[in-house]
């Protein structure tokens, strides 16, 4: 068999055997987004192309003789190996941890911080044997050594059950605060992606130069659930408090000018 001939099969047994191995994991990934899956499928990856690799070189006379110098010399081979890629190795291990550990998963989303600064956050889309791709909310993509994620804190909104985010309002001294509190609570539970009960407490949190601060939490399932829903109900209370005549303070600044038939005009 000729040589381009051995060469062409090897790497359409390695092409098959990936392309099997990416199918599998697709499959799998449609059931669970468990974080193991994306770094077992790269790990799996790396290893057919190695074992190819090392195959197609006992074909030859020349690359046999060297892999059979390299194995002989195996320690020194993968001391040199070892010192020259510990980082590398270092995010393969910190991969093999997390994804033993599971602290985040695809499609989560979660914010990695080092030494108080946030060094990513977005929604996990990948996690490889080397990194973590993360898609930050501006629509770039952050990656991530695996190494630094295992080291980092990481903050992952989805280990709790329900999210929930706090919804303020002011409403002027003199509006109906009793009405108000009612709305704002009829307002939360009526939103078809909120978890509020007629129970959910709404507060007066605070006084300002112009008027009282009511606050509630918004609950949801999720985190994407949750900042359509408390954009929705800020939207709502506009209107609902309009209705109801209450008054929805903002500053005004009045000019009076001398000059102008002691007419006075608000900015």
């Amino acid at each position: 068999m000729g040589t381009l001939m051995k060469i062409a099969i090897f790497v359409a047994v390695a092409l098959a055997l990936n392309y099997a191995v990416n199918l599998l994991f697709r499959f799998l990934a449609r059931k669970t987004k468990a974080v193991h899956l994306r770094f077992t499928k790269s790990a799996v990856n790396v290893i057919i192309d190695i074992i190819i690799i090392y195959s197609l070189a006992q074909q030859f006379e020349i690359t046999k003789d060297i892999s059979k110098v390299l194995l002989q010399s195996g320690s020194l081979v993968i001391a040199i190996a070892t010192f020259a890629a510990q980082q590398a190795l270092a995010n393969v291990i910190s991969g093999l941890s997390i994804s033993a550990s599971k602290p985040y998963n695809v499609d989560e989303k979660i914010r990695v911080i080092q030494g108080g600064t946030v060094i990513a956050e977005g929604i996990v889309k990948d996690v490889m044997i080397r990194h973590t791709v993360i898609s930050q909310f501006n629509g770039e993509s952050c990656i991530v050594p695996n190494s630094i994620m295992d080291s980092s804190v990481i903050i992952n909104t989805n280990y709790t059950e329900n999210v929930g985010n706090f919804v303020e309002i002011e409403i002027a001294y003199d509006a109906d605060i009793e009405e108000a509190i009612r709305i704002m609570r009829r307002v939360c539970v009526e939103h078809e992606l909120t978890l509020n009960t007629a129970e959910n407490a709404v507060s007066a949190s605070a006084y300002t130069s112009n008027g009282v601060i009511l606050k509630t939490t918004v609950w949801t399932e999720n985190l994407n659930d949750n900042f359509k829903a408390c954009s929705d109900i800020r939207i709502a209370l506009v209107g609902e408090f309009r209705k109801s005549g209450i008054e929805i303070p903002y500053q005004t600044v009045t000019v009076h000018n001398p000059a102008d038939d002691g007419q006075d005009v608000d900015l």
